[in-house]
């Protein structure tokens, strides 16, 4: 099978997708490929006793009208018919400690954020402004981040050390775990995690926070649909597994099916080392692929998820991100996994704009991938699975108790309301998202270095471009960002901000 394209991208993520969209509605012919049977990356959803579970879309910011993901989605024209459920105003996440009762809330709005903090911290209500005032403060510096435009942020920012800041902010241990508590958003690292990506993270949600009723796939149902009004085409299960040249000019995507789909211009978004590979490396300077081997992933995960009797378990509007010890915050990822886990993450599905019970649990931790090396070898995917044995299995039960163990202490009758509890493994995101070593956020960013983790969505390759978590921010917000950017190289930044707020502005009048 051959077939001319002006654009195909290379994998369905939510980078991939918006995207096809946005190059879509400029006329141009485009097809997207996903090796799975589900579109979305992480976006997809699975279902488990009849019940819908997230992979990676627990919940999301910045929807309210006229805020900055509102204003892309209303662009890429998914934002009327998206279904979505605010999150508690004066709590959407929960921070919380062993050995403390008190919940410690992130509200919503930068007033009421300092506001509810400030009862708990009576005397720190300055710190908590000084806070709030260096997030928005740092997200103003980003233009694309509020559809403005402008140079590109300056090296100076992208330097701040998260850690650092909050050490500089206050001497108060506990409000500095308090605030950077739901740093797993983002993997945070003690050692390397710039305050950028915790307030590019972080601000969107205390604008405002929400959930996706009946999970968060409607979003690249909603894409998928935008792209084809445009004439776009997509397929499933066609597994890029290199690419074509012709006199040394990129020319074609082959699939392992051993379909060919020529295009004038490429965008990948999967895995930036796995493009490399399909690529070939040859291909690139051996400066650029010695820096890019050697960047670190973010780490990966465990997640369990819990299916409720009817009517057991009431519904939480709102996230808890637990630790054992407020000195684990910025050092969880490094955990002992005699001692696993250190915390979690607390998450609820909804099906209703008024659900009064609920259905699941997520809850999530984070997990090593030498832990589960030894069944590196097998592939676990919709196309086919292989038998990892029951000492995965056992693996798998093992560590499911020993996090219930945990979420008993927060929620004491939790194993009673519990229908089933199924689980994933580092491998399972390995295998269904495509990252390395089943990493959640793509590739870590440096404080310290932070050109080195820079990516830029243009290539050596002229007209092979790159989008996704591994290339800027990861996130809702970040890879929506992306794919503006990744577009914008094509496009042109001024000519496709300029129409994003004209044609925004426009139906908003």
């Amino acid at each position: 099978m051959e077939k001319k394209y002006d654009v195909v991208i290379i994998g369905s993520g939510m980078g991939g997708l918006v995207s096809s969209v946005l190059m879509a509605k400029e006329g141009y012919k485009v097809c997207v490929l996903e090796k799975n049977n589900q579109y979305g990356g992480n976006l997809q959803t699975f279902v488990r006793d009849k019940t819908i579970f997230d992979t990676g879309v627990h919940y999301i910011g910045g929807l309210a009208e006229g805020q900055n993901l509102y204003q892309y989605f209303k662009y890429l024209g998914i934002m009327d018919d998206f279904k979505i459920k605010r999150m508690d105003m004066d709590a959407y996440d929960y921070i919380t400690f062993d050995g403390d009762e008190n919940k410690y809330p992130h509200a919503q709005g930068y007033d009421n954020f300092v506001n509810q903090l400030s009862k708990y911290f009576p005397n720190e209500k300055e710190t908590l402004e000084k806070y709030c005032e260096e997030v928005r403060k740092i997200c103003d510096s980003f233009p694309l981040y509020n559809l403005e435009k402008g140079s590109a942020y300056n090296e100076k920012t992208l330097s701040i050390n998260a850690k650092n800041f909050f050490d500089k902010l206050t001497d108060n241990e506990l409000l500095k775990a308090v605030l950077s508590g739901s740093n797993s958003l983002y993997g945070g690292n003690g050692k390397t995690t710039p305050l950028y990506v915790h307030a590019l993270s972080v601000n969107s949600y205390i604008q405002s926070s929400w959930r996706c009723i009946n999970g968060g796939s409607q979003l690249s149902k909603l894409l998928v649909k935008e792209l084809r009004k445009y004439g776009g085409d997509i397929f499933k299960h066609q597994e890029v597994t290199s690419f074509k040249f012709e006199n040394d000019v990129l020319s074609g995507a082959e699939t392992k099916k051993g379909n060919v789909y020529y295009a004038d211009k490429f965008i990948s978004n999967v895995d930036l080392k796995a493009t490399i590979r399909m690529v070939g490396a040859d291909r690139f300077r051996k400066s650029f692929f010695k820096r890019i081997d050697r960047l670190a992933v973010t780490p990966a995960a465990f997640s369990i998820y819990i299916v409720f009797k009817p009517e057991s378990f009431p519904y939480l509007n709102h996230n808890y991100y637990h630790f054992k010890d407020k000195k684990m915050v910025w050092s969880a990822t490094e955990y002992d996994p005699k001692k696993w886990p250190e915390g979690y993450m607390v998450s609820m599905g909804v099906n209703s704009e008024d659900q009064k019970w609920a259905e699941s649990m997520t809850a999530m931790t984070y997990m090593h991938f030498d832990e589960v090396e030894q069944w590196a070898q097998t592939k676990n995917t919709v196309a086919g699975k292989e038998d990892r044995g029951p000492e995965y299995e056992k693996f798998k039960q093992d560590h499911i108790e020993l996090l219930l163990d945990e979420l008993e202490l927060k929620f004491p009758d939790i194993r009673s309301c519990i229908r089933t509890v199924h689980a994933s493994t580092p491998l399972s995101y390995r295998d269904y998202i495509g990252g390395q070593k089943g990493n959640m956020y793509g590739y870590e960013k440096d404080s310290d270095n932070p050109m080195k983790t820079f990516i830029s969505p243009k290539t050596k390759i002229p007209n092979l471009f790159l989008t996704g978590q591994s290339i800027n921010m990861h996130g809702m917000l970040g890879v929506t960002i992306g794919g503006v950017v990744t577009c914008s190289e094509i496009l042109g930044r001024d000519y496709l901000i300029n129409k994003i707020n004209s044609e925004v502005n426009e139906e908003v009048q």
